[in-house]
């Protein structure tokens, strides 16, 4: 059988802890989840945005690269598409014990079992009658330098053998871990997909220099998230660690019916 669903999971932020030396607080990871029988027609929107912003067909689009009112009109393609989107964020200051996360990867393969432990629970919440395959996904990391992604199918690998003792809310039916690659956004569009809701995200909850976040993007993505029953935090909106305080800095939450700051998952 052929898995039901396609999954591209890009970044933005660092993983780093020297504050001082401008490492970002925040790190973002998203998912963007798609049908396989219709990921095609859906990622193609990226060639939609290209047209529009009569850049060249060939060249990855990066979302740090365009202006914000290029990025405008990519985030409301995104908003109108036939997906879904997960996103994790780390407020890297009030992690506890922050030099176990300093560790190679650490964070990442952290912030990745709290992603995929989503991305599960919409795959198998969602799957149809009508749709072809067994009802996992495929997972398709954006490249990154100096990572095997051997590496992180030898995680979910570990975590699965280990979910009970360590808590782990994956849904196995639907994350296979050798069902893993990792490509380049030139290679891949929907990982261009991926690179714009890590950013656009990044942007609502990480001051830029002058000390402004850009919260209209995530606003124009929300039609997007994943929600359960209404509740996007714990399920499409992940925050950890977990602070009221500062989730109530972010005023475009508010905006995201029924999710509040109740966050049901550890």
């Amino acid at each position: 059988m052929k898995p039901t669903f396609v999954v591209y999971i890009d970044e933005s932020g660092d993983e780093g802890f020297s504050f001082e030396k401008a490492c970002a607080n925040w790190f973002v990871l998203s998912a963007v989840v798609t049908r396989k029988a219709t990921d095609l027609e859906t990622v193609k929107l990226v060639d939609r945005v290209r047209q529009l912003l009569n850049k060249p067909e060939k060249i990855p689009l990066h979302f740090r690269d365009l202006k914000h009112e290029q990025r405008l009109p990519l985030v409301g393609e995104i908003a109108r598409a036939d997906l879904r989107t997960v996103t994790v964020f780390f407020f890297k200051p009030l992690i506890r014990e922050p030099e176990k996360f300093q560790e190679r990867y650490r964070l990442y393969f952290y912030s990745a079992r709290f992603l995929l432990e989503r991305v599960s629970w919409y795959c198998r919440d969602n799957k149809t009658s009508n749709d072809t395959g067994d009802g996992s996904a495929e997972i398709i990391f954006s490249n990154r330098s100096g990572m095997s992604y051997a590496e992180i199918s030898d995680y979910l690998s570990y975590l699965r053998k280990r979910s009970d003792f360590l808590d782990v809310e994956i849904d196995w039916a639907t994350i296979n871990p050798k069902q893993i690659a990792a490509f380049s956004p030139g290679k891949r569009m929907g990982l261009m997909i991926a690179d714009a809701v890590a950013s656009g995200f990044f942007r609502a909850v990480e001051p830029s220099q002058y000390g402004y976040t850009e919260a209209r993007y995530a606003r124009t993505l929300k039609p997007v998230v994943y929600n359960h029953k209404g509740k996007f935090m714990g399920y499409g909106l992940k925050f950890w660690p977990k602070n009221d305080a500062l989730l109530s800095k972010l005023e475009w939450l508010n905006e995201y019916e029924g999710s509040g700051s109740q966050d049901p998952t550890r």
